[in-house]
């Protein structure tokens, strides 16, 4: 058993999958980060939440591209932090609605996390600025 799954939290399940769990609430048109991440999955990581999103095999039932540096900048991507694969998690964010300019995200209204994550909501409600949310 790895390092990964012994790690256990409130919720528990191996640390890959409260990450995924987490993720999985982020809705499309909404980014949340990885700082944000790893605070509702107990984990004072970042980093940690970054390496269990590159094992991710679940795309895009797992929402990966949703998750971006704390800075606002895209973060990588598949395990590149240039390149390629960055590129492809810009247009599926583009796609969405979630737009970067200057390397940074253009609106921060799009980022959501904190205590819906930790509560497990899984919808915003209202238009874009408004980040209440529901179950």
């Amino acid at each position: 058993m790895g390092v990964n799954e012994k790690r256990r939290g409130v919720s528990g399940g191996s640390f890959d999958e409260r990450v995924y769990a987490v993720v999985r609430r982020v809705p499309a048109g909404y980014v949340t980060t990885y700082k944000l991440v790893a605070a509702a999955v107990g984990c004072g990581s970042a980093r940690a939440v970054g390496q269990a999103l590159r094992r991710n095999r679940r795309a895009p039932e797992v929402p990966c591209h949703r998750v971006i540096r704390s800075d606002l900048r895209v973060g990588g991507f598949c395990g590149e932090e240039v390149g390629e694969q960055v590129e492809m998690k810009l247009a599926l964010l583009a796609a969405e609605g979630v737009v970067f300019e200057g390397g940074k995200l253009a609106e921060r209204k799009r980022v959501i996390g904190g205590e819906w994550v930790r509560e497990g909501r899984s919808s915003v409600q209202g238009g874009a600025g408004d980040r209440r949310v529901r179950r």
